[in-house]
């Protein structure tokens, strides 16, 4: 039997989690001093590493964006970085916000005269100004306890030299044509240019000389610092300020520069992270921190709000109904996410307070059928919450006939994920097939690329009550090295729009910041921590947690079985990223991917529902999170069963 240890759970979801425990392909971590979870096992090393150097949990979350931005695991230092902090010194929770801005240049004509529908996916031309760096520098500064030479000292070594995984070895193989058109990123990527495989081989010693010598000058300016009596806040301010204003920052915009990209020295000057009040919810008495509407955090607030009105324990995990309630209330979410999210810090304002209300989520649950799958589900009016008059009904009606979904090319219906061993198909006897071939071939494939494209995520916490969850990202490969600092310029530009009809708080403008989809996770319980939970995979990050969150709380499962349960994603939503056209990123209304386990009469269900389904071996995303048991003083770590994500626990 699991132990009870959230709550007091039906009898039926007992049942069902003694019998799930048996089949979890990962044991679950457990640790009583600290736990730290990240997406390569050398990563998840370099936290345990400064955990046992004394390091609290933001020094060791530090140490893990570090060590991944080293490794590439689908980022770089040039990306960007959020994060969710619980502070048991005054027992909240804030929000750090290091996502880089659109630089100067970077208008809707300019994309448009070059005939763009959205900014570009790859090149110069798709960076914003890095946040990494500056992110992980205040972090460390504020609520760290180490050097920022003792943070870095992993990642350095790496940088010297560390044996590449298969995963990156072989991402830079099949992507080598693209990163030959970058003359810095050729010579980083492929040291066998020429020869049959030009990327460097799994296991093969990986060297970054350029990404060493600037690591190299952030720990000297900090050292100089600390020479010249500042104090360790003001030391590694020094390290943020050469990377940003220093001979870092100059040879950074001069390659970005050389190769065609539009930042400037006062773009990066001009950029710091920003600490920010989170926005949270309460589902069943617990509270789920996301951060601010600069990402895509509170789809998840919303979508719980709205699920608060139904009984999902009584429909039964994953029974037809359930998939039918969670898919049509993320429906409804990401419609409100797709046009009305934005950078808070530019007007328009968000009407953030009406979409997180119980009121409007009490009325939007009201629009559920329990019959069908809503093809033509709109964004709703989240102004009359706030006592106001909707500024934007206008420009709704036009985007109505504009994004007419409701007929999906049967050309394009597939979107199991590349992961997968192979792709099922629903038949209409109720029964599944295997399909060998690729039907639908490279369109397919780049959809799929487009819907889950990874970044990474690092949660952590100790015995003294730090938590963190970060989900950090941007700069993967292919990747455009910004000349010899060996830093991956993000590709996060891409997440604007140039019309104001898709949104008109995301539009691209100078200093602006894009919508990400890069959303960690914290909740509390009893006003202490409960769970730090986060996940890769674009615009699926937020339906994975929605649902790893319900196994835990509404389902009784231990936070490893819930990242590993079937979850279904939905593919009724505007894609984040890729696509320079807007017939890349339209919605597919009812199309649907389940775990190819589902039970066929529920697979039946739905097709009557008007859903057009896939099957595939894993649909939970690679989640990591952390529980913290306060009942016994423990943690406890789950970790996905599938990638490469990685948990070290003492």
């Amino acid at each position: 039997m699991i132990r009870r240890y959230f709550f007091t759970i039906t009898v039926c979801a007992v049942s069902f989690c003694a019998v799930l425990a048996q089949s979890t392909q990962k044991p679950p971590l457990h640790g009583k001093h600290w736990m730290s979870i990240t997406g390569k096992p050398l990563a998840a090393t370099a936290g345990s590493m400064i955990f046992q150097q004394g390091g609290n949990a933001v020094d060791a979350a530090c140490a893990m964006l570090a060590a991944t931005c080293t490794m590439w695991d689908v980022l770089s230092w040039g990306g960007e970085t959020q994060a969710l902090i619980y502070n048991p010194i005054n027992g909240k929770v804030l929000a750090i916000n290091a996502l880089g801005v659109a630089p100067s240049g970077a208008t809707v004509s300019f994309f448009k005269d070059k005939g763009y529908a959205f900014p570009p996916e790859y090149g110069p031309l798709a960076a914003v100004t890095p946040g990494t760096p500056g992110g992980l520098c205040y972090m460390l500064a504020e609520y760290g306890t180490l050097s920022l030479e003792e943070v870095l000292a992993p990642a350095m070594e790496m940088a010297r030299g560390y044996p590449i995984d298969a995963q990156t070895a072989n991402s830079i193989e099949r992507n080598k044509e693209r990163i030959k058109e970058w003359p810095y990123s050729k010579a980083v990527f492929l040291p066998h240019a020429g020869g049959q495989r030009e990327a460097p081989a799994a296991g093969e010693i990986f060297v970054q000389e350029d990404l060493l010598h600037t690591l190299d000058k952030m720990v000297e300016a900090e050292q100089e610092a600390i020479r010249q009596g500042k104090d360790r806040k003001e030391a590694i301010k020094a390290a943020q300020d050469r990377f940003y204003k220093g001979d870092i920052a100059e040879e950074f915009v001069r390659g970005s520069r050389e190769q065609g990209g539009l930042i400037t020295l006062e773009d990066l000057a001009g950029w710091e992270p920003i600490e920010e009040v989170p926005l949270h919810t309460t589902y069943k008495d617990i509270e789920v921190y996301k951060l601010q509407e600069w990402t895509q955090g509170p789809m998840l607030l919303q979508a719980l709000n709205i699920l608060e009105n139904f009984d999902l324990q009584e429909m039964g995990y994953n029974s037809a109904r359930y998939i039918h309630t969670i898919y049509q209330s993320m429906n409804l979410a990401f419609a409100d996410r797709d046009f009305y999210y934005g950078d808070p810090y530019f007007s328009p304002e968000s009407p953030i307070r009406g979409l997180l209300s119980k009121e409007y989520a009490r009325a939007r649950s009201k629009e559920i059928r329990q019959d069908k799958n809503d093809n033509r589900v709109m964004p709703g009016n989240p102004y009359a919450y706030e006592g106001k008059n909707n500024p934007y009904e206008a420009l709704l009606k036009q985007r109505s006939h504009l994004t007419d979904t409701t007929i999906i090319d049967p050309e394009v219906k597939d979107f199991v994920p590349r992961h997968d061993a192979g792709r099922y198909i629903v038949d209409d006897e109720r029964f599944y097939h295997a399909e060998i071939s690729s039907v639908n071939g490279y369109q397919d494939r780049l959809y799929q690329d487009r819907l889950t494209r990874g970044t990474t995520s690092i949660v952590a916490a100790d015995k003294e009550g730090w938590v963190v969850s970060v989900t950090p990202s941007g700069g993967w490969i292919p990747a455009c090295i910004a000349g010899r600092t060996g830093i991956g310029m993000s590709q996060r530009m891409q997440s604007f729009v140039l019309d104001s009809i898709l949104n008109p708080f995301n539009v691209v403008e100078p200093g602006k910041r894009p919508r990400v989809t890069l959303t960690p996770s914290l909740a509390l319980k009893d006003g202490r921590p409960f769970l730090a939970f986060a996940v890769q995979g674009g615009d699926t990050q937020e339906q994975n947690l929605l649902q790893f969150f319900l196994n835990v709380v509404e389902f009784g499962m231990t936070v490893q079985q819930a990242s590993e349960a079937a979850n279904i994603n939905s593919n009724q939503l505007w894609l984040s990223l890729g696509g320079i056209r807007f017939e890349d990123r339209m919605p597919r209304p009812g199309s649907i991917l389940l775990r190819q386990d589902t039970k066929k009469e529920v697979i039946y269900e739905l097709k009557k529902m008007g859903y057009e389904i896939q099957l595939g071996n894993r649909t939970s995303g690679p989640i990591n999170a952390i529980f913290l048991d306060n009942e016994h003083g423990s943690f406890w770590g789950g970790s996905s069963n599938h990638g490469e994500d990685y948990g070290i626990g003492w």
